[in-house]
């Protein structure tokens, strides 16, 4: 089993963003745990991150034929891009939604996501542990379907 796992614009900022919002784990730090996770769960895992909303798109398209699942954090594109939430609609993969901060807890404009309606889940709030989560909820999807 094969899971992409999708980093959105200014994640690879982690560590120094924001650290009192975000923590001080850089996102290296994120995709190497990741690979332990997915090795303790029997499947692969490939990172990926973008800035860029056309990348992303294209990493989704791209999961069709090499994946089985993708978490994502769409950084700030989960409130802002059709694009994005269309290509994961398009995909038919089972995708989850990932968020480092609760993103209900702050500014408005971050509690409206395009990604959430087509996501078979959402995990936030939990810090890095949400991609922990999203993980191994999708996992335990797969296997069960």
């Amino acid at each position: 089993m094969k899971i992409l796992i999708i980093h959105g614009p200014n994640l690879n900022m982690l560590g120094k963003r924001e650290p009192d919002i975000y923590g001080d784990t850089t996102l290296k730090e994120i995709d190497t745990a990741l690979a332990a996770k997915a090795k303790e769960l029997g499947v692969e895992v490939t990172s990926f991150q973008s800035n860029s909303e056309g990348d992303i798109v294209s990493a989704i398209q791209d999961a069709m034929t090499n994946f089985d699942g993708i978490v994502i954090n769409p950084g700030a594109y989960t409130h802002t891009s059709v694009a994005i939430r269309d290509a994961i609609l398009s995909s038919g993969l089972p995708v989850v939604e990932a968020h480092i901060s609760n993103v209900y807890k702050r500014e408005d404009f971050r509690q409206k996501s395009f990604v959430s309606a087509v996501a078979l889940g959402v995990i936030s709030g939990f810090g890095i542990n949400s991609y922990f989560l999203g993980l191994s909820g999708l996992v335990e999807h797969l296997k069960n379907n």
